[in-house]
């Protein structure tokens, strides 16, 4: 196929992509087929045959977790060159051979995973023109060294910005308070990135981006065989690897209260514990009482408490972020720098409140109307699809875990609520953070 063709094709994707991505999506739940290649890949598939397009994700147990000891953000690093130029491409070439296909590549790095994404037509000649594409980029990146360079200098330039922000010094200094020791505390400092080589870019690629730390998630426009062909085509160079060591349990987390100086007239409060793993038992009740307490918006408790009844901030919320081991329940909030004790006073103690006595009928009646109602707006398209496809199989949550999801919070009863935040929140060993408000006299 020449080039010309090729684009002429995927301007005709891209028209028709424009015309039809804002189109409704049945709401009937998708049918997840799960299977593992014949190489040894995992892979869960959804046939959606609404648009002749095809979305991949594959994810890779290579998230900064990995990080080694001392060259804290090499994951980060590592996903962020990895698609910049390979053995056949160079920089400007490899960009050129995607846009060609229509495909954009993107994807993410979290504690637990990185993630290479993309959108392509399903035409099986782009379908596999794609797949060699994205397949020469897992397999052959070179890790230039004029990139590494030129990369590891923005990566601390960022970084250096970044650390100058209170909402940046709250997040972080929370995070390594709760986590301490744990691999999920480990972040990236100007220092640590100073030392990373590019040998160690090639070395964390070779030791984790194998069939044994991969996962593939797909939903579009073809069948299982060509599903199973796809996956292989996209994984079958990938060396096999052997599967990473588990991530140790998170220890409990141990109080601790900590005041950072800075000109800000905001300070920027946190405070909170780690908690939720992605296959916690306590999921829905966590889930829905969360939902009360902070993650609800306007109506929740903390915003009636803080921002309504006594004007503390403009925004309050709480948040549940499950991971492969237990990920952080914080809540988070912005106020002048004269109030913020009472205003992180007031939080401590309507978390208490709600620890102690859980939700009221009507409460949950409401989050259970919220979360339930809206749950099929998170599946009215392949591209938020995908995103769940991905994360169920990553973590080997059950194939049904999605059709149970509206029967599950339905089925939560305020005791439960009571009880998981009674067992999993303990007040007593709260982290607490306040950044800021200096300027605020």
């Amino acid at each position: 196929m020449t080039r010309r063709i090729l684009r002429t094709r995927a301007f005709a994707a891209l028209l028709f992509f424009i015309a039809t991505a804002f189109s409704p999506l049945a709401l009937a739940l998708p049918t997840i087929e799960r299977f593992t290649t014949a190489n040894g890949v995992r892979v869960d598939f959804v046939a959606s045959r609404e648009q002749p397009l095809i979305d991949v994700v594959v994810s890779f147990d290579a998230g900064s977790a990995r990080d080694p000891e001392g060259k804290e953000g090499l994951a980060s690093l590592t996903r962020q060159l990895l698609d910049t130029s390979t053995r056949v491409h160079d920089e400007q070439g490899l960009s050129d051979a995607f846009a060609d296909l229509a495909v954009s590549l993107s994807g993410s790095v979290d504690e637990d995973r990185a993630t290479v994404a993309w959108r392509n037509l399903s035409e099986a000649q782009v379908r596999d023109a794609a797949a060699d594409l994205v397949a020469e980029v897992l397999t052959q990146p070179i890790f230039s060294p004029a990139i590494f360079i030129r990369e590891r200098a923005n990566a601390k330039a960022a970084l250096k910005d970044a650390l100058t922000r209170p909402e940046v010094l709250s997040e972080r200094t929370f995070t390594a308070n709760v986590y301490r020791d744990h691999p999920y505390g480990k972040l990236p400092t100007l220092e640590s990135l100073d030392r990373i080589t590019r040998e160690d870019l090639i070395a964390f690629h070779r030791a984790y981006y194998t069939r044994a730390a991969a996962h593939v998630a797909i939903v579009g426009d073809l069948d299982r065989a060509q599903a199973e062909q796809l996956a292989d085509r996209i994984t079958a160079k990938l060396p096999a690897g052997e599967p990473p060591k588990p991530l140790p349990p998170v220890a409990p987390t141990q109080a601790h209260d900590e005041r950072i100086a800075h000109p800000a007239q905001q300070a920027h409060l946190r405070l909170g514990l780690a908690v939720m793993t992605r296959d916690d038992p306590d999921y829905f009740p966590l889930l829905v009482g969360n939902h009360v307490l902070g993650g609800g918006g306007f109506g929740s408790r903390l915003v009636d408490e803080i921002r309504e009844q006594r004007g503390y901030a403009y925004s309050v919320a709480s948040v549940l972020e499950p991971r492969r081991q237990a990920g952080p329940f914080v809540i988070a909030l912005q106020t002048r720098g004269k109030q913020a004790e009472e205003a992180m006073a007031l939080a401590r103690e309507t978390l208490e409140r709600f620890r102690e006595q859980g939700p009221t009928a009507e409460e949950l009646r409401r989050a259970q109307d919220n979360i339930a109602q809206g749950f099929g707006l998170r599946l009215d398209s392949n591209r938020k699809l995908i995103g769940y496809v991905s994360m169920m199989g990553y973590y080997g949550l059950p194939l049904d875990w999605l059709e149970r999801y509206p029967e599950a919070v339905r089925a939560v009863s305020t005791q439960q609520v009571q009880d998981a935040f009674a067992r999993r929140i303990d007040p007593a060993r709260l982290v607490t953070v306040r950044v800021g408000g200096d300027g605020d006299r």
